[in-house]
């Protein structure tokens, strides 16, 4: 699609109204704190087609799985975070006619998301069909300094009339989503109230009992006079508070609408009502303004950790600022029991659940730009799951060991598709490495006598009772797998998913050696816990040197998986360019006979174990396999990127930059309407500090090697390290890095090591 949207550094701006790109833009122009988020949609009543979202993390709903036959070990449902209350509504009404663009004359439509401050704004002329011409201006945003409140200002000015506006404002939780299975609903009545200018509604799930409160209040002004609410009225699961307002030509007609959303996962449900009514108290005590100003210095701290600054490349400021924007609005690490789902708060589709997406892609940009507390609760919500992963090992018919869910909201599988439930077990090893990477970017190994051993035995354990041996080859085996590419399906032997089997038994005796060396009686503790005996650590160390790994030694690459020479290797260029994407062209059977990859195993492994892989290694793998991938994984854009900055390919590197950037900017795989790619933002941050920036920790050392593409007049970045704060800026002659902290700090700059005193400056020539 040709992109449709403003270039600017601090906001994503939409001018002109197209009906067809609407649900498009209710995605790349949702808001969220975190705690609650909700999809641009319009606060007025529109007839066209849109996805109302409103959406609570945490609350969540088992829908029946859909499947054509049931298989053993099947997962019994789908979790999805449900459509909550919608708690935006307005409608307005002008001399009787409703405002509804999708029936009006539109002009001078303006929708912006200001990224800098945290909000929604929108503005637009319209033409009702009595002729008459309104100006409005509506701005909103969920709090961030006050997580459970929305609030809401709509300006309604008349451009050629005097006449009468009635208002009303409504809190809607009679909901379902959108990719309901059998269109079913999921949300019951519990209460609803109305009186005055403040409503609420409650309502729970039919199943798991969340219970969810909404309570507003709405103040509406014609100039400076007060409007008190002509009625109120209310039905099952919908409350709502009326107003009638003169309308003067060219004078503002002000609406303020306060919202708070409670839930029982905070509060005793029983005392839901009172919760919502303290905190909607507060808000309106402080006012839209106020509100507004908190939110705007929040975003400012957020920022003064995370920003990434490019000078000379709009569009690709403009994409890392919106990327790390939705990371920020999506996940804060404040609550352990919630996690980072692939859509966040913009769409519902992958039902909003856990993904390994998390721990392979986003735990990188919380260690690197957040305290540590954050990227640690990510660790602990994978542990308090672990009991759950273990059961989910036994379903699937295996004695021992933890298999963690491909999709989850309490830690059971909730996948839909067989071929992923059932085979991309490579996931087990993402949430190893995750523990490494923690402990390797903090030096927290305490983290490891704590919580970690557990996990990675447990995990271990499955990957023992996973291979299998092969007597007449003296090496084990895994079949029936699917890798991070899943356009093959049931292959023999992934690389991937060997290496990161064996690499997770590797960590997981390093880190029992480490115990051992360093605290003999938590060691024992472990051991006598885990019922872990010598045997079986030295199977570990068995299948560890005698794995079995595909390779093409001819061309010196590793397979993907068994036999995939044998397949038609072809660039994705031979292709005429109507046949992409893949996945909306072709049958699944063409594509799993293909050689076309959606993203590259063998590259996944040597970003992960970069170290282990000598610099033509590498380039022989990228060589072989970039031409046939297809990218329509939004996960695999940002490994190409980064690797591509190791080998030097700088126009590669940028490419690939640009569209994971950008890829819900410019709708590159042509699915933005069902909500951005959340977790591949975070790979646009890799793409730019690890890519670009060429920055790893190894052996408690923080190295950069950075280079700066020749579009661009500099970038800069900063990472939290070890209790020190570093700015890192490049340009195209020098590397310069500030130490905004009191502590002292060693960095490794091509290959030299620096120490940067406490508020010191390093500059340094390329």
């Amino acid at each position: 699609m040709k992109p449709y949207l403003k270039e600017d550094e601090w906001s994503i701006i939409e001018e002109g109204f197209d009906q067809e790109k609407h649900e498009i833009s209710e995605s790349v122009f949702s808001i969220g704190n975190g705690h609650m988020g909700q999809r641009a949609n319009f606060e007025e009543t529109y007839s066209g087609e849109t996805l109302q979202g409103s959406y609570m993390a945490g609350v969540y709903y088992p829908d029946k799985t859909r499947v054509g036959w049931w298989k053993n070990g099947y997962p019994e449902y789908f979790a999805k975070v449900l459509n909550a209350t919608n708690w935006i509504g307005l409608q307005i009404l002008i001399d009787d006619v409703e405002l509804d663009l999708n029936n009006a004359k539109v002009s001078n439509f303006v929708r912006e998301l200001n990224m800098k401050e945290g909000y929604l704004q929108r503005t637009f002329t319209a033409e009702l069909t009595n002729g008459h011409q309104i100006s409005v201006q509506a701005t909103r945003f969920v709090s961030v300094a006050m997580k459970e409140i929305g609030a809401i200002e709509y300006q309604i000015t008349p451009l050629n009339f005097d006449g009468h506006l009635k208002v009303v404002s409504y809190l809607d939780g009679d909901i379902m989503n959108k990719d309901a299975n059998y269109d079913e609903t999921f949300w019951d009545q519990v209460s609803e109230s109305a009186e005055g200018a403040r409503a609420s509604v409650t309502v729970k799930t039919k199943k798991l009992d969340f219970v969810y409160s909404s309570m507003k209040e709405t103040h509406v002004f014609h100039g400076e006079d007060s409007i008190q609410a002509s009625s109120s009225d209310t039905k099952p699961k919908y409350a709502e508070s009326s107003f009638a307002a003169p309308l003067t030509k060219g004078t503002a007609t002000t609406i303020y609408k306060y919202a708070a959303n409670v839930t029982n996962r905070d509060h005793d449900k029983n005392d839901l009502l009172d919760a919502a009514r303290t905190v909607l108290d507060k808000a309106i005590h402080k006012g839209f303004s106020d509100l507004k100003t908190d939110q705007a210095k929040v975003w400012s701290e957020k920022w003064q950790d995370s920003d990434i600054v490019i000078e000379g490349d709009i569009s690709a400021q403009q994409g890392i600022r919106f990327n790390i924007f939705q990371m920020n609005q999506t996940y804060t690490g404040e609550d352990a029991r919630l996690n980072i789902g692939p859509k966040g708060f913009t769409g519902e589709k992958y039902g909003g659940s856990t993904y390994w997406d998390t721990e392979a892609y986003c735990l990188p940009f919380y260690l690197a730009t957040a305290d540590q507390r954050i990227p640690r609760n990510l660790l602990v919500y994978r542990h308090n799951h672990l009991e759950k992963a273990k059961e989910n090992a036994g379903k699937l018919g295996f004695t021992k060991g933890a298999l963690y869910p491909m999709v989850t909201m309490n830690g059971e599988e909730s996948h839909n598709e067989w071929e992923i439930t059932f085979e991309e077990i490579h996931r087990n090893g993402a949430i190893a490495y995750a523990i490494y990477n923690y402990v390797n970017y903090t030096g927290d190994k305490s983290y490891l006598g704590e919580l970690g051993i557990e996990v990675l035995v447990e995990i271990s354990r499955f990957w023992e009772d996973r291979v299998h041996f092969v007597p007449d080859k003296g090496v084990y085996m895994m079949h029936g797998v699917t890798g991070p590419n899943e356009y093959e399906n049931n292959v023999n032997n992934n690389w991937y998913t060997n290496r990161i089997a064996t690499w997770t038994l590797e960590y997981t005796l390093y880190a029992l050696d480490y115990l051992k060396d360093t605290d003999e009686s938590l060691h024992q503790k472990w051991l006598n816990d885990l019922q872990l005996k010598g045997e079986e650590t030295a199977k570990w160390v068995e299948i560890i040197d005698k794995m079995y790994y595909p390779e093409d030694q001819d061309r010196g690459v590793f397979l993907q998986a068994d036999n995939f020479e044998d397949k038609e290797i072809m660039s994705v260029t031979d292709l005429n360019s109507k046949h992409l994407p893949l996945n909306q062209n072709w049958s699944w059977d063409r594509i799993l006979r293909s050689c076309f990859i959606k993203q590259a195993d063998v590259l996944q492994g040597m970003y992960f174990l970069n170290h282990e892989f000598d610099i033509e290694t590498k380039k022989r793998n990228f060589d072989f396999y970039e031409p046939m991938t297809v990218h329509e994984s939004s996960l695999s854009p940002c490994v190409h990127a980064i690797l591509a900055c190791e080998l030097g390919y700088k126009e590669k590197a940028y490419e690939m930059y640009l569209r994971t950037a950008r890829l819900d900017l410019d709708n590159y795989n042509n699915d933005t309407e069902d909500g951005c790619h959340i977790t591949s933002m975070a790979g646009t941050w890799m793409s730019v500090v690890e890519g670009f920036g060429g920055m790893k920790v190894r052996n408690d050392q923080l190295i950069l090697n950075p280079f700066i593409p020749g579009q661009w007049h500099s970038f800069s970045f900063k990472v939290v390290f070890r209790g020190s704060r570093l700015l890192i800026r490049v340009t195209q002659d020098t590397v310069e890095v500030i130490n905004e902290t009191k502590q002292e700090v060693d960095v490794v700059i091509h290959g030299e090591t620096y120490r940067i005193n406490a508020n010191g400056i390093l500059q340094l020539n390329h």
